[in-house]
């Protein structure tokens, strides 16, 4: 069976994609720097397989470091053909994702995220393994009027976090333009990833304050403290920012979903929107969690937040078309299982 390296498979999404991947039969060598993930996430893993009576333990490898460091990424896979297990492909999560912070921090955003993709990238070159699939982020398109963002539409990020991101994506386009018989390259453009696995013990566990809305709603609702809305003055039908969130469960599904289709195919580069194709505004997410869970989520309202867009909402036809893959649940289920997270996990993992 074919060998992955996942980059940041420790964190919220990595860690549910690689339990998608294992359940595909994959091999994982997970690396990660820990800094804003906790690696009791594989452990949970394993756990869960082990309530199945299937013992992973000999398919889940875990490195501990950063993309940053040359050498170290070098090693990584200077090793695994030295022990005649190389890697197949990667799926690259890795690298920080705070709007609000890349706005502050502008700079460490570029070195980490940039810098990081551009070493693992190259390694990949040097080591002939040339089968990616990007994590991107819907940031690329900026503050867009369209009611719904398709892959053609305008690229225009309004913040650095979106910066890296479209510059990442450049990195591997002038790749695959160069070299387009070698590589195969999936971009995976995801909206609002939120909820958590269906069994309760794999979810959203930042180690640093949050800054994406879904945890900041659960964090208020368990310890009946006031959040921030930013913004009631925006062009919607309730004020509020408009987002397609969907469950972290079936977008790890598109990430295994987009890694198969890139192996049974010729060498090529796609780039897709993940998303539901539905847009919630963030008072409709405070209305529908407080419903579904029977709890009361204090807020109160801001004015806006610097970084933020009025509207992102995903055409995800394209990845539907390509990948034979369509979001399975529902927004009930995303408030559902994000709540029996925080419930069964108080203090995270």
């Amino acid at each position: 069976m074919k060998r992955i390296l996942v980059t940041g498979g420790v964190g919220f999404i990595g860690s549910h994609t690689c339990y998608s991947l294992l359940e595909n039969n994959f091999n994982l060598c997970v690396i990660d720097s820990l800094v804003n993930s906790n690696i009791k996430s594989l452990e949970k893993i394993k756990y869960i397989f082990k309530k199945k009576k299937i013992d992973i333990s000999a398919k889940l490898e875990f490195l501990k470091g950063d993309l940053k460091d040359k050498i170290f990424l070098d090693g990584v896979f200077k090793n695994a053909e030295q022990q005649k297990k190389p890697f197949d492909g990667v799926i690259h999560f890795a690298g920080l994702k705070a709007v609000a912070e890349s706005v502050a921090k502008p700079f460490l955003y570029w070195e980490n995220n940039v810098i990081g993709s551009f070493n693992l990238i190259n390694s990949m070159e040097k080591y002939d393994c040339k089968t990616i699939v990007f994590s991107s982020s819907a940031t690329v398109y900026g503050a867009s009027t369209k009611r719904v963002l398709n892959e053609v539409s305008k690229i225009n990020p309004i913040n650095p976090y979106g910066s890296t991101k479209i510059a990442i994506e450049n990195l591997l386009n002038d790749i695959s333009m160069s070299l387009k018989k070698e590589w195969k390259i999936a971009i995976l453009r995801y909206f609002n990833p939120i909820g958590a696995h269906n069994s309760g013990l794999l979810g959203e566990n930042p180690l640093q304050k949050p800054n994406n809305i879904f945890p900041i709603i659960i964090n208020s609702a368990f310890e009946n403290k006031t959040m921030k809305v930013f913004g009631d003055d925006w062009p919607t039908h309730d004020g509020t920012c408009i987002r397609d969130y969907i469950h972290v469960e079936d977008l790890a599904e598109g990430h295994v979903k987009a890694l198969k289709h890139l192996f049974q195919n010729k060498s090529q580069n796609i780039t897709l929107n993940i998303g539901t194709g539905k847009g919630i505004s963030v008072l409709e997410l405070i209305k529908t969690f407080q419903e579904i869970n029977s709890v009361k989520v204090p807020y109160v309202i801001e004015k806006r937040r610097e970084g933020d867009v009025c509207k992102l909402i995903a055409d995800n036809s394209k990845a539907k078309n390509i990948l034979n893959w369509s979001p399975q649940k529902s927004l009930n289920e995303m408030c559902q299982d994000g709540w029996q997270w925080k419930c069964l996990n108080p203090n995270g993992y």
